[in-house]
């Protein structure tokens, strides 16, 4: 059975020597000092290593089953959920005035990664109540997040989304659920949902539904799209549970992976629902929980690839394999383990500089969230742009990563008993549900790029300067820095081939979309690259006793500059080829 062990220690370096959190002018982050993040973070590795991780490879094999109309999960889930919900942990970041703890969302965020790592299907089942959670404390009457926050908060009651149906996915406006005015002010919402993740289980009292549906006088397409709060037990005045509202599981999908989580088609039946948000507004009511839900996704990336990694790499320190051509380095045994070879070293080290990358990036994405919620509007812009790539990019390679960690094992990677190939089968959703990965490069290239005239890239492409520029003179940054000018002007050098070739030819951008989105991501994990490694050395010529850690990181840091951030030439060639190879063959030629 893989294992898995919380990355505390690279944790609290992001934190506190990459991000400063205990000095940044973020409400809330005064308190995070290196003892208290610590503990947080050292409770919630025991929670992870002892109580999910044994439950993982439980959810692959049991999975859920629908029975008498109840979705039973595995064998343990129930009292894992029971824990976590006592310990406050599905709290952190909710408001006090609800139950919560008040805590930075980056703080959410990095104690999430550690559930995500040891079980990514059991905490989807917390992870979409929080979104639901979200949504409701920011488009609710007060009345609303009275009656429905504070049992979301303690996980009593648990949060889905409600958007595809079986005749569309992404294109919403094709939506057919229907949602009748009553004379009370209430709904009855009649139609058929698919792919609700969490959509029943048997861990919590009550299940909140956020439902997309259309209210008479909406008009055509996604401006008539209204959003709905349908629970699955309508709840009295008193707050206790009532009647069964007509809301019903149809079935549990059965899946590649995520086997853990129940993955429901859902039917409405003239179920009793109440407007959450503006009428005929419930895309931007819903967008709040789609946003952070791929940010949630995003870190599934590379959280995922985290726990691959670890036991990858204790496989390679363990196996014994051939010789070093270098000479013998186990002159004890009958061969060198796999970790002296080059290719498994090369192999490794894609998957750490990645990793460690992302975890940084997000940590990143979640000061600029915190800050947002602050109103600084300008982190909202960035955060806005970097959504698609963060969830686009990070769960490509995270999945990417994930198969080369089965590929360390060998034959003994594709065998079930191993576990790798769980790893493998559960990132692979996470390019494809909120937003596949396609539509993640089209609202990038085709949205967010020109959104408010372009300044939030322009901002970026300034964070990338003012980041170079600072180590003027450092010959030791040289390794970082030179990669990063020359990737950022690539990154730079495709956004004008688009903004030349796009009005005369859409197809131009859009088919370089793709392309783009990666690009930036390693843009991106490139800045990451070079922040750490200016912190690692700062560290370093303090004195840091750990000098290990610290140059390791600076050595991760250098093979991502060397090895993978040149990539960005490639997408960059691919780019400019344009859009007429892609699209020579008629459709009825293929």
């Amino acid at each position: 059975m893989p294992s898995y062990t919380a990355p505390v220690k690279d944790m609290q370096f992001l934190l506190h020597d990459l991000l400063k959190v205990s000095e940044a002018d973020i409400p809330g982050y005064a308190d995070l000092d290196r003892s208290f993040t610590e503990a947080v973070f050292d409770e919630a590795a025991k929670v992870a290593q002892d109580i999910l991780t044994p439950l993982n490879a439980v959810g692959d094999v049991e999975g859920c089953v629908l029975e008498n109309g109840v979705v039973r999960t595995p064998k343990g889930f129930k009292e894992a959920f029971r824990t976590l919900s006592e310990g406050g942990w599905m709290a952190l970041d909710a408001a006090p005035e609800y139950g919560g703890q008040g805590l930075p969302y980056l703080m959410h965020t990095a104690v999430n990664e550690t559930f995500v790592s040891a079980n990514m299907a059991f905490n989807m089942y917390q992870g979409l109540t929080h979104g639901a959670y979200s949504a409701i404390l920011v488009h609710g009457t007060d009345e609303q997040k009275q009656k429905w926050l504070p049992k979301m908060v303690s996980c009593d009651w648990t949060g889905t989304m409600n958007l595809t149906e079986p005749h569309c996915g992404t294109d919403l406006g094709l939506l057919r659920t229907k949602a009748e005015p009553q004379a009370d002010g209430s709904y009855k919402i009649t139609g058929q949902k698919i792919f609700i993740s969490a959509g029943d289980h048997d861990m919590a009292e009550n299940i909140v539904h956020l439902v997309l549906a259309k209210a008479p006088g909406g008009g055509e397409g996604t401006k008539g799209i209204s959003l709905f709060i349908v629970p699955k037990f309508l709840v009295n005045d008193d707050g206790s549970l009532g009647d069964r509202n007509a809301v019903s599981v149809g079935k549990v999908e059965e899946k590649m992976g995520i086997h853990g989580n129940a993955t429901c088609v859902m039917n409405y039946d003239g179920a009793v629902g109440w407007l959450l948000g503006d009428l005929h507004k419930g895309m931007k009511a819903m967008f709040t929980m789609m946003n952070e839900a791929r940010l949630g996704v995003a870190l599934q990336g590379y959280a995922v690839a985290e726990a691959a990694y670890q036991n990858a790499l204790a496989y390679a320190k363990d196996r014994l394999q051939g010789r070093d051509v270098t000479g013998v380095k186990n002159p004890n045994g009958p061969a060198d383990p796999l970790i002296v070879h080059p290719d498994i070293r090369r192999n490794l080290m894609e998957q750490k500089s990645f990793v460690e990358g992302a975890r940084a990036l997000t940590y990143w994405g979640a000061t600029l969230i915190d800050r947002a919620h602050k109103g600084d509007m300008a982190a909202d812009g960035l955060i806005g742009l970097l959504t698609p790539v963060l969830k686009g990019f990070q769960t490509d390679k995270g999945f990417e990563m994930a198969v080369q960690a089965q590929q360390v094992y060998g034959g003994h990677g594709y065998i079930e008993e191993w576990g790798m190939s769980q790893f493998a089968r559960d990132a692979r959703i996470a390019m494809i549900y909120e937003g596949a990965n396609g539509v993640q490069a089209l609202d990038l290239v085709g949205r967010k790029l020109a959104t408010d005239g372009g300044k939030h890239v322009m901002a970026f492409f300034d964070l990338v300067k003012a980041e170079c520029k600072a180590h003027d003179g450092d010959d030791r940054m040289k390794g970082f820095v030179e990669p990063l000018k020359a990737a950022s002007k690539q990154l730079q050098q495709a956004g004008m081939f688009f903004m030349a070739q796009g009005m005369k030819n859409p197809n131009a951008a859009l088919a370089g979309s793709y392309d783009f989105m990666h690009m930036m991501g390693h843009v991106c994990l490139g800045l990451m690259w070079t922040r750490m490694a200016k912190a690692a050395y700062t560290a370093l010529d303090a004195g840091a006793e750990d000098r290990d850690f610290y140059e390791a990181k600076i050595a991760t840091g250098r093979f991502y500059m060397a090895r993978q951030l040149p990539a960005c030439g490639m997408h960059l060639a691919r780019i400019e080829s344009g859009a007429d190879t892609v699209m020579a063959l008629a459709a009825e030629a293929f």
